[in-house]
């Protein structure tokens, strides 16, 4: 029997790992889509639609997948057709929650987010009820201990802010600078470990280790929504808190 449950237990967590490649794979196939539709399907003229692509090559997103979304974005073939949306509510302890949606059925979003919030022990809110808390923001994060090396090249490349972070350095930017900094790292031959454009919000509230696992719950159930892409908020959130969310 202990062998049969352990066979069973690895297919579960394999099954779940399955699962949640899949939804990932379908977030950022529609981030490539939209962006080509906004912007053209040649990376080359198109910014976003080249972070987009980056990205996904970082998830090990295969190449068929990533060419159909860029000819579905671009109007070439048939298939849904999305919005971007931004849906914005209050989670426990009132902290403010920003969720970026990609949706070919704005009702459905909404219904299945509202749920979610509700569930989570949070509330979506109307439009522009927390958004002004937040600006989008170039993120850059160095895996390096070189500080000279990192703020040399950031400076020098036209970055807003660098901070010290437990395995390198955060690097803020405008969205006008994002690429340009981002290309100067790519050249530095430093370790970029991510590269992404995101909400950030302007401050942050402290909230109590039980409000931050609810808050980290309704996160994952936001982030379990098909339709939401990333979801931001405002709440300084301790390490040993995430770790203990991970282990419950």
């Amino acid at each position: 029997m202990a062998g049969h449950s352990h066979s069973a237990n690895i297919a579960v967590r394999k099954g779940a790992q399955d699962k949640a490649r899949g939804k990932l794979f379908t977030k950022l196939a529609k981030e490539i889509a939209i962006a080509a539709k906004l912007g053209g399907p040649d990376p080359d003229m198109n910014p976003r639609l080249r972070l987009a692509i980056q990205k996904a090559r970082s998830r090990s997103v295969p190449k068929d997948t990533i060419e159909r979304a860029i000819k579905r974005g671009a109007g070439l073939t048939d298939g849904e057709s999305y919005e971007e949306l931004l849906m914005e509510g209050y989670g426990p302890a009132g902290v403010a929650i920003l969720c970026e949606v990609l949706t070919d059925n704005r009702n459905r979003a909404a219904s299945e987010i509202r749920h979610a919030f509700s569930k989570g022990g949070g509330n979506l809110g109307t439009s522009g009820c927390v958004g002004y808390l937040f600006q989008r923001k170039g993120i850059i994060f160095v895996e390096s201990k070189d500080e000279d090396a990192v703020m040399t090249v950031a400076l020098e490349a036209g970055a807003e802010d660098i901070s010290e972070e437990d395995d390198g350095f955060e690097v803020v930017t405008t969205t006008e600078d994002f690429e340009a900094v981002s290309k100067a790292f790519a050249e530095s031959g430093l370790p970029v470990t991510t590269s992404e454009i995101m909400w950030v919000p302007d401050s942050r509230v402290d909230v109590s280790s039980e409000d931050a696992q609810k808050l980290l719950r309704l996160i994952e159930r936001l982030n379990d929504c098909d339709d939401v892409q990333n979801v931001h908020h405002n709440a300084n959130i301790s390490d040993e808190d995430v770790r203990a969310f991970a282990e419950s």
